[in-house]
């Protein structure tokens, strides 16, 4: 059996599905450097490997993921010019195989951005996702500024984008977010039944259907990372956001 290099990120393998599974549920899934790291290297051990057809990304039955941990994330350093979560990101991107997200409870920041690099999305009826970078005083991330225009439409994707309030799965559904929606108690069976069914097709048929409707994004979008993340840094070091995080911070100190 495989296993992660980090305890709350943990992999499985069920028949052809590899499952990666974020597992912090006392932090509300926030996620952390190394986590970054592990996500990405199961991304790239599913990808590599020949039994797997399909990935499964999932957090607890009810929380996928707050988000980054504020604290860890502003006092990390880069990785050879990275930070962790592009790390995250470019395994994402770079995936031929088919990536179905579960999600429920929190998809935060970039619970809700890495949602745009996977294939079939199944969201809890509970869910709320959110796209609060404008409130944090930074920018979307995650190529998110190029793909959800070109998703949803711009007015949609502004709303969601600049004024950064959190939205219910049913909205999420309707703005063609997600997949399906379903209750609580049925939707990570039913993720895990779509799995199946995508890992029962024909490999090749699906890895290059997959590619084709992914085709010219792979030109556009490591650029636009870049620059949603030259913009974020920049953005981080401004008062406004050093005021927001120090808030936040000092917040969750005092509870």
């Amino acid at each position: 059996m495989i296993e992660s290099k980090d305890p709350n990120i943990e992999y499985s393998i069920e028949q052809k599905v590899f499952v990666i599974k974020i597992v912090r549920p006392e932090k509300k899934n926030a996620l952390l450097p190394n986590m970054y790291h592990a996500l990405a290297e199961g991304l790239k051990i599913a990808d590599q490997t020949d039994m797997i057809s399909v990935i499964l990304l999932r957090g607890v039955d009810d929380c996928f993921t707050s988000g980054n941990d504020v604290n860890s994330f502003v006092n990390s350093d880069s990785d050879n010019g990275e930070r962790p979560s592009v790390v995250f990101m470019h395994a994402l991107v770079a995936a031929k195989k088919p990536i179905v997200a579960a999600i429920s409870g929190l998809a935060v920041g970039i619970g809700t951005t890495c949602l745009f690099h996977c294939d079939l999305i199944y969201a809890s009826e509970s869910c709320f996702l959110q796209l609060p970078f404008t409130r944090l005083g930074v920018c979307p991330e995650a190529g998110s500024s190029y793909l959800l225009p070109r998703q949803i439409g711009y007015q949609r994707a502004a709303e969601l984008l600049l004024l950064g309030g959190r939205f219910s799965s049913e909205k999420a559904l309707e703005y063609g977010i997600v997949t399906d929606v379903l209750p609580q108690d049925q939707y990570m069976d039913y993720a895990l039944r779509k799995c199946h069914e995508l890992a029962a097709l024909p490999t090749k048929a699906v890895q290059e259907s997959k590619r084709l409707l992914k085709k010219g994004l792979d030109n556009v979008l490591p650029g636009t990372i870049e620059e949603e993340l030259a913009t974020f840094s920049e953005l981080l070091k401004t008062p406004d956001a050093q005021e927001i995080v120090k808030a936040f911070l000092e917040r969750k100190t005092a509870s």
